[in-house]
């Protein structure tokens, strides 16, 4: 199998899309504020929304990551992963940040894109080869 097919390459790509689409959604959305209830997608994109996304980030960020950490060993993805969570999670779960919308929107915009560049430095570490004792260079 090709290493793009692999089902590890392409569970980073999609972690790595999905994240930084959420990192552009936080980004954009303060703008858009206004205009959501006059769209009717007030309701799609609120709280529980938002807190099953950083859920399904989350585990799908822990169980890439940490596949890819036991492959190659290299601490880089997984501390951009978990400073991307914890930036989600506080944007989430702390109720002043949560309720602030600017600063609640560039925590949940920085937490997307560092989660986005772990997936991203994941794959890049992942490329299909493994320095082992086969190792030539």
């Amino acid at each position: 199998m090709p290493p793009s097919l692999h089902p590890r390459s392409l569970i980073d790509r999609f972690g790595a899309v999905g994240s930084l689409i959420c990192a552009v959604h936080c980004a954009v959305l303060p703008l858009l504020i206004a205009a959501l209830p006059s769209l009717g997608v007030a309701a799609w994109l609120g709280d529980g929304f938002e807190q099953g996304f950083v859920v399904f980030a989350t585990l799908l960020g822990l169980f890439s990551v940490i596949w890819g950490y036991r492959r190659h060993g290299a601490i880089r993805a997984l501390g951009l992963l978990l400073l991307g969570l914890a930036a989600l999670w506080s944007g989430v779960m702390y109720a002043p940040l949560h309720h602030a919308l600017v600063p609640h929107a560039i925590a949940m915009t920085f937490g997307g894109t560092l989660v986005g560049l772990a997936h991203i430095a994941n794959l890049r570490l992942n490329h299909g080869h493994v320095h082992d004792a086969t190792c030539v260079h």
